[in-house]
C-alpha cells in the first residue's frame, strides 16, 4: 500500500466572475500573471518547494487551458510514478452524478483518490492566490499542537476584518470561535482558505456532512469539527499574500511586481516559481523602442515605448505606440501610433493602429460597476479593435468588433461592448 505523509488538494474549478471578461473563456487559476506565469503556478510551486509531491487539481469551469498548462506536471517536477499531479474533473458515477457544488463537496467527491495514498494529512489549497508559503512549516505547527485541523490565517487591519472569515483564538492559537464576515469582528485573524487536516478527521467530517447542499469548508466542515470538540488551531502567516479576485487587485498585484524593490520577488533563487514555458525566441527591442520599469516576456517584439507595465510572451507593440501602467497578455498585437493607458488586455487580442485606450473622464461602468472600475480598461481574449478607435475609462470590450460598433469612432467611459456570440 502506498503511503504519503501529506497530499495536497488544489481547488481550481472557480469561474472568477469578478474578473469579468478575463474569465469568460478560461478558469481563474489559468489567467496569465506576471508576464510568463499563470495564477495556479504559485500554489503548485509552493507544493514542490515545500516537499509536497502529490497534488490533486480539482477543475470544473472552462478547464481546457488549465489542463493543457498542467499536463503531467513536468515544470513542477510533479511527473512522478507514485503521486505527482492529477487533474480531477467531476465525473459520472453509477448513482448520482453532479458537478462540484461547494469547496468541500469537490473534495468529498474525490475521497477515493485521497484514500489511494493513505495519507496522514491532507492540505487543502485554493488555486487563485498569489503568495509563497512553506507548507512544511505549517505542518510542523500542526503536529506540535496535536491539531486535527489547522487553518492558515493572516492578520488584517481591523476595519477590513468584516470582509473575511475571522478566527478567534486563545493565547496558544487554539481556535475557540469563528465568524463569517462579522459586522463587529472580535479578532483580525482572517482565514486564507488554506487548511491542513488529519485525514481521518477530514474523511469523517466529509462523510457525515455529505448531504449538506453546497458543502463548504467554512460553513460546514470546520463548524462540524469544532462542534465535535476536535482541536483546531490557527497558523499565522505574515508573508505576501494577494487574492487576485477582482480586476483592480489583479492589476495591482501585477504592478507590484515591477516596483524597484518588489514586495513579491519572482527572482529568488531558493524559492523558484515554476511554469510551463513554450520555447520562444528572446525579446527584441528596436532602436526607437524605450522601456522603463517593466516586465517583458520572451518572444515579444517592442518597437514602441513601454512604461510601468507587464508584457506577456509573444506580444508585438508597434512603432510610436506608448503603453503605460498596463498588463498586455500573451500573443497580443498592438499596431503603430497607439496609446494604451491603465488597460488589462487579455491573450490573442488585436488592436489596430491609431487606437487610444483609457482616455477621458472616469465614469461608472453601465453594466457592471462592481467589476469594471478604478479607471481600468478591460479587453477580453481574441478581441479585435479596429483602427482609429478611442476607448474611455472603466470600459470593457469583448469580441471581434468593427468600425460600425463605435459611434464616432469612440467607446465612451463606462461603456460595455460585447459582441453577440460572446457569452459572459
Amino acid at each position: 500500500m502506498i503511503k504519503k505523509e501529506m497530499i495536497a488538494m488544489l481547488l481550481a474549478g472557480g469561474q472568477g466572475s469578478r474578473l469579468g471578461v478575463l474569465t469568460s473563456k478560461v478558469a481563474k487559476p489559468a489567467v496569465s500573471f506576471g508576464g510568463k506565469y499563470r495564477i495556479i503556478d504559485f500554489p503548485l510551486s509552493n507544493c514542490i518547494n515545500s516537499g509536497v509531491d502529490t497534488v490533486g487539481v480539482l477543475t470544473q469551469y472552462q478547464p481546457l487551458r488549465l489542463n493543457t498548462h498542467i499536463g503531467i506536471g513536468i515544470p513542477w517536477d510533479l511527473d512522478r510514478n507514485i503521486g505527482g499531479v492529477t487533474v480531477l474533473p467531476p465525473y459520472e458515477k453509477s448513482s448520482n452524478s453532479e458537478w462540484y457544488t461547494g469547496t468541500a463537496n469537490a473534495i468529498y467527491q474525490n475521497i477515493d483518490y485521497m484514500e489511494s495514498f493513505n495519507p496522514e494529512y491532507v492540505l487543502i489549497l485554493s488555486g487563485d492566490h498569489i503568495y509563497k508559503m512553506d507548507y512544511e512549516v505549517m505542518l510542523d505547527f500542526h503536529k506540535q499542537n496535536k491539531s486535527e485541523c489547522t487553518i492558515a490565517v493572516m492578520p488584517v487591519p481591523m476595519e477590513e476584518a468584516k470582509r473575511f472569515g475571522i478566527m478567534i483564538t486563545d493565547e496558544n492559537r487554539r481556535i475557540t470561535d469563528f465568524e463569517e464576515k462579522p459586522a463587529n469582528p472580535r479578532s483580525n485573524l482572517a482565514s486564507m482558505g488554506i487548511y491542513i487536516f488529519n485525514w481521518k478527521t477530514l474523511k469523517e467530517a466529509l462523510i457525515t456532512m455529505a448531504e449538506q447542499p453546497s458543502l463548504d469548508f467554512g460553513k460546514h466542515i470546520i463548524p462540524y469539527c469544532h462542534e465535535q470538540g476536535k482541536p483546531l488551531y490557527a497558523y499565522e502567516f505574515n508573508g505576501y499574500w494577494k487574492d487576485v479576485g477582482t480586476l483592480h487587485s489583479y492589476w495591482e498585484a501585477n504592478m507590484e511586481l515591477i516596483d524597484i524593490v518588489p514586495e513579491f520577488n519572482l527572482y529568488e533563487e531558493y524559492w523558484k516559481i515554476y511554469t510551463k514555458s513554450d520555447t520562444l525566441p528572446p525579446q527584441y527591442f528596436s532602436r526607437e523602442s524605450e522601456v522603463e520599469k517593466s516586465i517583458i516576456g520572451e518572444g515579444s517584439d517592442i518597437y514602441g515605448k513601454v512604461y510601468n507595465s507587464v508584457i506577456g510572451c509573444g506580444v508585438t507593440i508597434g512603432k510610436n505606440t506608448v503603453v503605460r501602467d498596463s498588463i498586455i497578455m500573451n500573443n497580443t498585437v498592438i499596431g503603430d501610433n497607439c496609446e494604451i493607458n491603465m488597460s488589462i488586455v487579455a491573450e490573442n487580442v488585436e488592436i489596430k493602429e491609431n487606437c487610444r485606450l483609457g482616455i477621458g473622464e472616469e465614469v461608472d461602468n453601465e453594466t457592471d460597476p462592481h467589476i469594471y472600475n478604478n479607471g481600468l480598461v478591460c479587453i477580453g481574449e481574441k478581441s479585435v479593435i479596429p483602427a482609429g478607435v478611442t476607448v474611455g475609462k472603466n470600459a470593457c470590450i469583448f469580441g471581434v468588433t468593427d468600425a460600425g460598433d463605435y459611434e464616432g469612432n469612440a467607446l465612451a467611459s463606462g461603456k460595455t461592448l460585447i459582441k453577440a456570440g460572446e457569452n459572459v
